[in-house]
């Protein structure tokens, strides 16, 4: 009974100090996950017909359509210069992927709050990048191009853009 008397306070202790853990990795996890926010709407937009010898370049704006401040991932997103991961498909007319040029970051999950950008409400955020910077665009062709990290910035693209190099 004496030893029992003395260990029920250190199992007590134990049990106490690790539901306390739990609970702050569960915080910390719930806070970041609610720094990005899907209500957030991305359009990709390009000229439709692009000369051989010029920059290929494609405008990315982010816009806020709520009354209140929203924050995306900057990760996998133009927002990150330069090309840090393949944030885009893009395809020849024939169907076939265009070769991604540039680096593959690892990252850490869930991302550090430094990693996301804010939105004002009712406002946007534009930023314009060349994409020969990031894929092997030499050839004259149609291509399509359609964004695929919505899962990870958290923003919506709804729609791909076709642009033609002559």
């Amino acid at each position: 009974m004496n030893k029992l008397l003395f260990f029920a306070p250190a199992i007590l202790l134990s049990i106490a100090s690790s539901c306390n853990t739990s609970q702050r990795n569960t915080d910390r996890t719930d806070t970041v996950s609610e720094l990005a926010d899907t209500s957030l709407v991305a359009k990709l937009n390009m000229p439709p017909t692009i000369s051989l010898d010029q920059p290929i370049e494609m405008t990315f704006t982010v816009y806020n359509p709520t009354d209140r401040v929203k924050r995306f991932c900057k990760w996998h997103t133009p927002f990150e210069k330069p090309f840090l991961s393949k944030y885009l498909d893009v395809l020849s007319s024939n169907g076939e992927e265009v070769s991604y040029l540039g680096a593959m970051a690892k990252r850490i999950m869930p991302p550090p709050a430094e990693s996301y950008l804010s939105v004002r409400p009712f406002d946007s955020l534009v930023v314009t990048v060349d994409l020969t910077k990031g894929y092997d665009l030499k050839k004259p062709d149609t291509y399509s191009v359609r964004y695929n990290s919505e899962s990870i910035s958290g923003l919506m693209v709804h729609d791909s853009l076709r642009f033609t190099i002559k």
